[in-house]
């Protein structure tokens, strides 16, 4: 009689899956943490919102004088101010999405080695399988012969 042959036992030798936003956040330094919420912040229509009606404000007091005119038609001390901040947030946000980018390639690493280790346990599991068909179809043939031997006698 033929001895039936199985793959050696799989055993699960992987590091365990790691979740990348908590390694991010354990090396994220305040500096980062700001740039994020400046980004996340300037890029709301909350933000966009209360800037449009200071603005709107103070233009409405330049020109109607209910105060002194501090900045006169065509408000250039507006300009310098709005183009001060947008000379300061560009480059923030521009460290905010450098650092997104890097977290989006640690996920994708992350996903490929998971991929990695998946696809070879579903190998071993799939090679498995294909022993234990074997395994059936040579018992199922085993046990035919033996009903009809016990069926002939």
């Amino acid at each position: 009689m033929k001895r039936l042959a199985f793959p050696n036992r799989f055993s699960h030798s992987h590091p365990p899956v790691q979740d990348v936003n908590e390694i991010l956040e354990k090396q994220e330094t305040s500096g980062e943490r700001a740039a994020d919420w400046l980004a996340s912040a300037v890029g709301s229509w909350r933000f966009i919102i209360i800037q449009s009606v200071v603005i709107l404000i103070w233009m409405i007091l330049n020109i109607t004088a209910w105060v002194r005119h501090w900045d006169p038609y065509p408000f250039i001390l507006m300009n310098l101010v709005l183009s001060m901040q947008a000379a300061l947030t560009a480059p923030v946000i521009m460290m905010s999405q450098n650092r997104q980018s890097n977290r989006d390639r640690l996920e994708a690493q992350n996903d490929f080695q998971i991929n990695l280790t998946a696809e070879e346990e579903i190998r071993l599991i799939l090679e498995h399988l294909e022993a234990q068909d074997k395994a059936l179809v040579e018992i199922y043939q085993l046990l035919t012969n033996l009903s009809q031997n016990d069926n002939g006698l």
